[in-house]
């Protein structure tokens, strides 16, 4: 595969980038993803993830477009309220990188469907707001050895982080951390509430996170936890361990 003209002058602070370069836009271009979620946190990774050409993008959500949800979810527009999310999310893509490919997947993700969705991809991103759908697709991606990005949001705060559980060891999955939901901290945004900047904090370093890995540089966060507190403005990472007893990767 070459790049075109076209690609290396839209790609081209990737490119001169030691890192990165013309063989690892290559393997952007190449890669397949999938966004569980185009709401607060699937809105910038899917934003960044077409800037940055990454060749196939999947979005996964059965939901339509509120005026509620325009506070946070960036990628949605006033004029798109009541369009199903796969569809306004897919405008916003096209208009910003339309040489990527959009699979849509207007659906809720379930156990009869969550495995022959997500194989079909190299990495997913869950941006997800509920504990059932996180459950099910860090056991879908454990058992199908697809690398998980995961983020997590509640008023003020957010967590990032890795699942690679598949590898051993020393790289636990998301039933390693919760077995079971915790309880206080279930509630949805429409419940608690949300600061809306923070779903772009999160969600950019998800996409971060989804691009390093996809370009196999730097240090990946599996195995720890990063947690954000933005009314303090403070970061703190924390190792993370296998649980011996977990029902998905033990």
């Amino acid at each position: 595969m070459e790049l075109s003209d076209e690609q290396i002058s839209r790609y081209a602070r990737h490119i001169i980038l030691k890192e990165v370069g013309g063989s690892g836009q290559k393997k952007l271009l190449n890669s397949r993803a999938l966004i569980v979620g185009a709401g607060g946190l699937g809105s910038p990774i899917l934003m960044y993830l077409a800037s940055a050409g990454v060749g196939t993008i999947g979005i996964i959500d059965f939901d339509d477009v509120s005026l509620s949800n325009l506070q946070r979810q960036i990628i949605h527009t006033t004029e798109n309220v009541g369009m199903k999310k796969v569809k306004s999310a897919e405008k916003m893509i096209q208009s910003i990188n339309p040489g990527i490919k959009i699979n849509k997947h207007p659906q809720r993700l379930e156990k009869s469907n969550a495995e022959n969705i997500i194989s079909q991809y190299d990495i997913v991103a869950d941006g997800s707001d509920n504990f059932n759908t996180r459950f099910l697709v860090n056991e879908v991606c454990h058992n199908t050895k697809i690398p998980l990005v995961s983020g997590a949001l509640s008023q003020f705060d957010g967590q990032i982080t890795t699942f690679k559980s598949f590898l051993g060891e020393d790289h636990p999955c998301y039933r390693c951390i919760y077995d079971e939901p915790p309880s206080g901290i279930t509630a949805l945004c429409a419940e608690a509430g949300i600061l809306g900047a923070l779903a772009g904090v999160v969600g950019a370093y998800q996409a971060v996170k989804v691009l390093k890995e996809i370009l196999e540089i730097g240090e990946s966060l599996s195995g720890n936890l990063l947690m954000y507190n933005s009314l303090n403005s403070a970061w703190r990472k924390v190792k993370i361990r296998k649980d011996p007893e977990c029902p998905t990767c033990n």
